[in-house]
């Protein structure tokens, strides 16, 4: 016999029985921390167009979820070499689907790359457009950093982790 709950993953009673995190994975470890806060007072997001993350680079989606943050999103990520990609370099981008949900003041991103090989998950408080949390590698959870993000629009999050850019858009 099922559990009553078992057939719905989205109940938010099921889903706080195991995680913060409304995608039911691994939480992000103290995503409010000392470290994160430091690199959030440092780092600085403008926004702009002349912003790497201004430039097209996703996939039009023929999904129109444009009014609203959370939905289906492209992501990518730099700054650091994947050891599993072969031939890959800190400068290279690598690129994902990922998908926003929001949770009270917390807005979570749960992103792969490497064909869906590898994922992660970033839990950040939201203060207007301003983002501020971390990132923990969901397939090598010792990889955890301070991460912050702008919601220039629906349509576009420029992100800033410590070792370089995690960007989101539609």
């Amino acid at each position: 016999m099922k559990p009553q709950n078992s057939g719905n993953r989205s109940s938010s009673v099921d889903q706080r029985g195991r995680t913060r995190n409304p995608f039911d994975v691994m939480d992000v470890p103290n995503p409010n921390d000392q470290e994160v806060l430091e690199f959030a007072t440092r780092a600085k997001l403008a926004g702009t167009s002349d912003d790497e993350n201004a430039k097209a680079w996703a996939a039009p989606s023929d999904c129109d979820q444009y009014d609203a943050i959370e939905g289906k999103w492209s992501s990518r990520w730099n700054g650091g070499a994947d050891p599993t990609i072969p031939g890959d370099a800190a400068n290279k981008w690598k690129q994902g689907e990922a998908e926003a949900k929001a949770a009270g003041d917390r807005l979570y991103l749960l992103f792969d790359w490497d064909n869906g090989v590898r994922r992660g998950l970033i839990d950040a408080h939201r203060e207007g457009t301003r983002l501020v949390g971390k990132y923990i590698n969901l397939t090598d959870p010792k990889v955890t950093r301070p991460w912050i993000g702008l919601i220039v629009s629906n349509r576009r999050i420029d992100g800033r982790w410590t070792g370089g850019r995690l960007d989101f858009r539609r």
